[in-house]
């Protein structure tokens, strides 16, 4: 026979194990609830930033389309503001001088393509970004045709484009001609300062700089202005198809002039039409 003590404790005991029950079975759904509400949470915050990243890539297109339609005004600004200049010159058989500048392509080709450039044009840089590797691919590397570049940075509305054209033939003196060119294309929003892209061809930096300081190039630059000028060409990119003078590889007739970012169609008749001849 239970004593009265005995009695009272297990009574205590059975109410403290229902009062009790109900704490029990309330955790389990707040618990359920807070996960839910956490994974609710974390959809938000991976649609925020997916929203946020397409927003950023809208920005970054609408910022290179507003960066062309800058270079347009200036380009047209410019021009108007200049003296009218006089029709552009027959090039054909006019002869032209490649200042020694690195030649692309078999040296028993006859036919060559001059690309007049500025680095910081932005349809250059849509030219070799494009079009220029299937011009190589179809007629340089298969030995029908040489390619060369010359400069024409536009000073007036291309700060840079002039120092751009010198660090190029630095690179050359280090046998990094085509590798500073394509980096620059490639880097056209930040050109300068040019030893971080020195550095990063393995040149020898100091050797580049020095070059840089000297100037060394400046007057085989304004040598190809003046070979574009004699061309009539007033804007880049601008392309003189020409033959090889069988004497003198370094001196060219033209055959034909093309003017701007045009695709690859285009060349392509232009230098059909050239083997032929």
């Amino acid at each position: 026979m239970l004593k009265p003590h005995s009695i009272r404790s297990l009574s205590a005991l059975a109410i403290g194990i229902v009062l009790a029950l109900p704490v029990q079975a309330q955790e389990e759904p707040d618990l359920k609830a807070q996960l839910e509400e956490l994974k609710k949470r974390q959809q938000e915050t991976e649609l925020q930033l997916w929203l946020m990243k397409e927003i950023a890539g809208l920005k970054e297109g609408q910022a290179e389309i507003r960066k062309e339609l800058e270079e347009i005004k200036k380009f047209l600004q410019a021009r108007n503001a200049a003296p009218q200049a006089p029709p552009a010159p027959n090039v054909a058989n006019v002869e032209f001088q490649l200042g020694g500048n690195p030649v692309l392509g078999d040296e028993a080709a006859q036919l060559v393509l001059i690309e007049f450039t500025d680095y910081q044009c932005p349809f250059c840089s849509r030219h070799v970004r494009d079009t220029y590797p299937r011009i190589k691919q179809d007629y340089v590397e298969t030995g029908r045709m040489r390619f060369v570049t010359l400069d024409y940075p536009l000073e007036s509305i291309h700060p840079s484009a002039f120092k751009a054209a010198e660090a190029t033939h630095c690179a050359a003196d280090q046998g990094k001609f085509w590798e500073m060119h394509d980096r620059l294309f490639e880097n056209q929003n930040s050109l300068e300062p040019f030893q971080p892209h020195a550095n990063s061809l393995g040149l020898d930096v100091g050797a580049f700089d020095a070059c840089m300081s000297s100037n060394k190039y400046a007057e085989a630059v304004r040598r190809d202005m003046a070979e574009a000028q004699k061309a009539g060409i007033a804007g880049t990119p601008s392309f003189l198809l020409a033959r090889t003078d069988p004497d003198n590889a370094d001196t060219v007739k033209g055959i034909a002039l093309l003017r701007g970012a045009l695709p690859f169609e285009d060349f392509k008749a232009a230098i059909e039409q050239g083997l032929k001849r």
